[in-house]
């Protein structure tokens, strides 16, 4: 894949100062973990499985927490691998002046691609920990895991009875102020913003962008479906992030 307009992201990257990414589930779904608002996205194919990430409903209901739980177990994260799409954007890092990676994803794929972990920003959390909402005790989700396999339904904070869940930002939670402060920022430095497989419609990741457009930053969008800020955006692509990264960064 070789076209002008590839050519022109790539010298973008190669002669920027400060590049931004911003990946969302899309980047994840070649590796088999579904979106969730897709066509074929878990909640779109199963509006009641949004319960388990609403907190309201999870703390509340505990018939919700134990479903959560039977979810965590099967999860497809647990065998996934990084494609091409992450390890194009790790390659990315050594090439040009990629600055900071905002995931959406709480897969931890990145890092397992190879990105560096320091410029990572997991603004909607891990799910490879876990954590009680009482007593803010943060723990290995694999231990958790091993109490729900040996019969814990609804596995309780050892230190003081707390409700525990995994260590991602749910709907009704606020994010890391730390967190999104450091992407903001980041943004607002930045002269190029890259948007990778994200509808850029969750809030306040979705506001990166704006930022990063504001600061005067140059927009490129690859998602397979229209975004918000597909007309204010330099370059948009939609061809399949499997393909389109790896042949941008050859070029950078």
């Amino acid at each position: 894949m070789r076209d002008e307009e590839l050519e022109q992201i790539a010298t973008w990257l190669r002669e920027a100062r400060q590049i931004v990414v911003l990946t969302g589930a899309g980047i994840s779904t070649e590796s088999g973990i579904p979106d969730f608002r897709g066509p074929q996205g878990v909640w779109t194919k199963n509006p009641e499985a949004e319960k388990t990430a609403t907190l309201q409903y999870y703390v509340r209901d505990p018939e919700v927490r134990r479903t959560a739980w039977r979810n965590r177990l099967e999860s497809e994260m647990w065998h996934a691998e990084p494609n091409v799409g992450h390890k194009a954007l790790a390659e990315l890092e050594q090439k040009a002046a990629l600055h900071t990676l905002v995931t959406q994803n709480v897969d931890g794929l990145h890092q397992a691609a190879g990105s560096s972990p320091e410029k990572i920003v997991e603004i909607h959390g891990t799910v490879h920990a876990s954590k009680c909402l009482s007593c803010g005790w943060r723990g290995s989700m694999e231990e958790t895991l091993d109490r729900v396999r040996a019969g814990e339904e609804d596995p309780e904070c050892l230190l003081c009875g707390g409700i525990l869940k995994s260590a991602t930002i749910s709907f009704g939670e606020n994010l890391v102020p730390a967190d999104l402060m450091r992407a903001q920022a980041a943004s607002a430095d930045a002269d190029v913003f890259v948007a990778a497989g994200t509808s850029l419609t969750v809030y306040p990741a979705a506001g990166l962008p704006e930022i990063a457009l504001q600061h005067g930053a140059r927009l490129v969008v690859f998602n397979a479906q229209e975004t918000p800020f597909d007309d204010w955006a330099g370059a948009v692509r939609r061809d399949p992030l499997g393909e389109v990264l790896p042949a941008v960064v050859e070029l950078v």
